[in-house]
């Protein structure tokens, strides 16, 4: 059965920083594309960071310059670094992953095949 376990989600000023992860059990002889969404009470679940199976990321507007998405394939662990955070960025933020293809990897992520229980972002002003 395969695991998402997200970790480092909490709270933060404006312009502070949190770095999350997710330590997966996925196969490592299969490839998947893996990433993030967030949702925030009242709002659309938006993707917000994926990286493909050949390791190309794509990022959300709202989110460019500021968040980095990377993987530790040694330590089967995908990390979201988030940097100049706004408040607007509070919400539960989910690891997801899929070996499937899709032509829109960010709005695929909120329905991937496998996702995490989710760790809560709170950033106030």
């Amino acid at each position: 059965q395969v695991q998402l376990v997200e970790s480092g989600g909490g709270s933060v000023q404006a312009g502070g920083s949190l770095r999350l992860s997710c330590v997966s059990s996925l196969n490592k002889y299969r490839r998947y594309y893996m990433g993030w969404f967030r949702q925030a009470p009242g709002k659309e679940r938006e993707g917000v960071a994926t990286i493909n199976k050949i390791g190309d990321a794509t990022y959300a507007d709202s989110v460019k310059g500021r968040f980095t998405i990377s993987q530790d394939y040694a330590r089967n662990t995908l990390y979201l670094q988030m940097n100049s955070l706004k408040p607007e960025d509070t919400g539960m933020y989910y690891c997801v992953a899929d070996d499937r293809d899709f032509h829109d990897y960010l709005a695929h992520a909120p329905r991937s095949l496998f996702r995490g229980q989710g760790t809560q972002v709170n950033v106030s002003s």
